[in-house]
């Protein structure tokens, strides 16, 4: 039975740009050309993430382990364990705790490439809440010199304007470095569409094979008494229909089939094109993984063999992807807020307190310690932890 691989359903969503400055992308499709799907925001998140179950865990991973990541919040004389910007960042309003508040924020960046925090702050000093944006309702308003001198945030036809003239700025824009746009940063799922069109059309062509008794399909040969192989309009007709009826699909593999005079079945194997399906999908859901910074290892994707064993894997993980993005946010975080407490303040991660990383901060704390042409107070700047005055 002859159907249609590559048949598309419903329509793709338009492309909606954020300001005339914007990247165009125009997309042509035409005979004997590859097509690819959108690259906005929207249809790479609908693609990407919500159906594609390789993008959701990496998302899923980054910003859950950068949002436990524990913050240190001090100055430069002291640390503190009580403050007003420690405070609401544990509570930032009274729907979400600071993992929600964070994870939401890592996933805006993740999937857009931009993430945006609005301050609550009804009177001067440290806001009274902090809240997510939706990245693909928000578009900046570049001034004359190419600055941002206000937000516009866009629902259901409503739009709102954040002014950026005044201080401290009601909004806190963290965006991915990007080479080619000055407004809006590159995402990881942007640098992975490629590779989230090859896996989810991998994956379409699998569930195409199950829908047809989880092989390819054989054919049907007809001999006629005369010699003639055709089939009447309404044997024809018959066929198909019993064939689609009796034998076609998931529910009906392995139903036997009852051919009568002059019909014979000859089932067709899989072609060596067919046969590479499986590993050009395990070769795609590793470009997705490698777009986003985790090892293929911790997804339960075969052939990586780049890390020894799992421990090594979760080490590098946070090394090279988790650390990164939470130094970077909390940084621009602590120099936003800043702005509202009237001192300059730091949010860091604690390294200390990350598991993954213990065994390489035990061994630093003994190399340090053991290091007697250091001073104390060397000793502590190296690790990390604020002076303390001489008593």
């Amino acid at each position: 039975m002859a159907f249609n691989l590559f048949r598309k359903s419903g329509k793709a969503a338009p492309e909606r740009k954020a300001s005339v400055t914007g990247r165009i992308v125009a997309m042509a499709t035409g005979a004997g050309r590859t097509v690819w799907g959108a690259r906005d925001t929207g249809s790479l998140t609908r693609l990407g993430f919500t159906g594609n179950p390789v993008g959701f865990r990496c998302v899923k991973l980054i910003a859950e382990a950068a949002a436990a990541v524990p913050l240190i919040c001090q100055d430069c004389e002291q640390r503190y364990d009580s403050h007003p910007m420690l405070s609401l960042i544990r509570r930032p309003n009274m729907g979400q705790g600071q993992a929600e508040l964070f994870e939401a924020l890592y996933g805006q960046i993740l999937l857009s490439g931009n993430g945006y925090l609005e301050a609550v702050s009804p009177e001067p000093g440290v806001p009274r809440e902090l809240h997510v944006l939706r990245s693909d309702r928000m578009s900046v308003v570049p001034g004359a010199d190419g600055w941002p001198v206000a937000y516009d945030y866009e629902v259901a036809g409503r739009k709102h304007r954040f002014d950026m003239s005044g201080h401290p700025d009601p909004i806190c824009h963290i965006k991915s470095f990007h080479p080619q746009d000055d407004h809006y940063g590159l995402s990881p799922m942007q640098a992975a569409a490629v590779a989230l069109d090859v896996h989810n059309a991998a994956s379409g062509w699998s569930k195409a094979l199950l829908d047809n008794a989880a092989r390819p399909s054989g054919a049907i040969i007809y001999k006629g008494a005369d010699g003639q192989g055709t089939l009447s309009p309404e044997q024809y007709d018959r066929l198909v229909f019993e064939m689609e009826t009796h034998h076609q699909g998931a529910r009906n593999a392995g139903r036997p089939m009852l051919l009568e005079g002059g019909l014979d079945w000859k089932p067709m194997g899989f072609s060596p094109s067919d046969m590479e399906f499986h590993e050009t999908k395990a070769a795609a859901a590793r470009e997705i993984a490698v777009a986003f910074g985790v090892p293929p290892m911790l997804l339960g994707i075969p052939g990586d063999a780049t890390y020894a064993n799992y421990a090594e894997a979760h080490r590098a993980f946070y090394r090279l992807t988790v650390l990164p993005l939470a130094t970077r946010v909390s940084a621009a975080i602590a120099w936003w807020l800043s702005g509202f407490c009237g001192s300059e303040m730091t949010l860091r991660p604690d390294l200390d307190l990350i598991p993954a990383l213990a065994s390489e901060r035990e061994q630093l704390w003994q190399r340090i310690s053991a290091a007697d042409f250091l001073t104390e107070g060397e000793k502590r700047r190296l690790l990390g932890l604020p002076p303390v005055s001489d008593e």
